[in-house]
This record gives C-alpha cells, sequence and structure tokens, in this order.
C-alpha cells in the first residue's frame, strides 16, 4: 500500500526545494513504457515549464495543496484560456485536451498535483515546444 498523505506530499515538496528546476516528479508508473502514467508533480513558485503541447495525449490535474495558475494558447501564441486552481475557490483541477498548447505558474510554495496521461512516456521535442 503506498498512501498519498501530508508526509508524501512534505517529501517530494522538499525534493522540489532543492532541484534546481524547482520542481520534482514522484511516480507511481514502474515503467516509461506504462500505458498510464501516474505522478505527483511538486512545484515551487519560480518554477519555467516552457509552452508545450502533447500531440498525443491529453493531460489531467488534480490539485492537492497549493495554487497555481494553466496558461493556454492558440498556434500564434496568444493567451486563449486562463484557470487558477484552488480549493478555497473550488476548483481543484483541469483536463487538458490533446494537442492543447499550455503552461503552468505556481503561486503558492510547495504546490503538489496529481498529474496523469496516457503512456508511453513521450519526451517532448522541439515542434511541441513553443518559441515566446
Amino acid at each position: 500500500m503506498e498512501l498519498i498523505d501530508e508526509n508524501l506530499l512534505d517529501k517530494v515538496s522538499k525534493e522540489a526545494q532543492e532541484n534546481a528546476r524547482l520542481r520534482k516528479n514522484y511516480n507511481f508508473h514502474t515503467s516509461l513504457e506504462a500505458k498510464s502514467q501516474r505522478m505527483l508533480n511538486a512545484m515551487q513558485p519560480g518554477t519555467v515549464l516552457p509552452v508545450h503541447r502533447h500531440r498525443y495525449t491529453a493531460e489531467t490535474y488534480v490539485l492537492l495543496k497549493g495554487s497555481l495558475r494553466v496558461l493556454f494558447y492558440n498556434d500564434k501564441g496568444e493567451i486563449t484560456e486562463t484557470a487558477i486552481l484552488n480549493p478555497i475557490n473550488e476548483v481543484y483541477g483541469i483536463n487538458i485536451p490533446v494537442g492543447q498548447w499550455h503552461t503552468i505558474e505556481v503561486l503558492e510554495p510547495d504546490t503538489v498535483i496529481f498529474e496523469t496521461k496516457d503512456g508511453p512516456y513521450a519526451p517532448l521535442v522541439d515542434e511541441d515546444m513553443m518559441k515566446i
């Protein structure tokens, strides 16, 4: 049994604080080839996630702790929609459609999401990262 509890969130958040990228994944899938990629993603304010897309899978975030802004872009690099995930406002997660350009902005220290998308893992390639 593996509990997703405050101890685990604190552990992964501490690892994110110590990581130069200011974020840290904790994977529940056992292989990068797994058909379901399931993970915690702990993030700190200041982490930089390039505007990107996943051409072959949707992606879902469920906020477990903290607050973040999700930004959607069109093909011209213009922001088309934003949403703030924050349990105080009763907004707990978001589904990002296949091919949607997006990024996040972390608004609170020790923000943690549960993230899931179809596998196998596919690293981002240049054409899936937007130059803004």
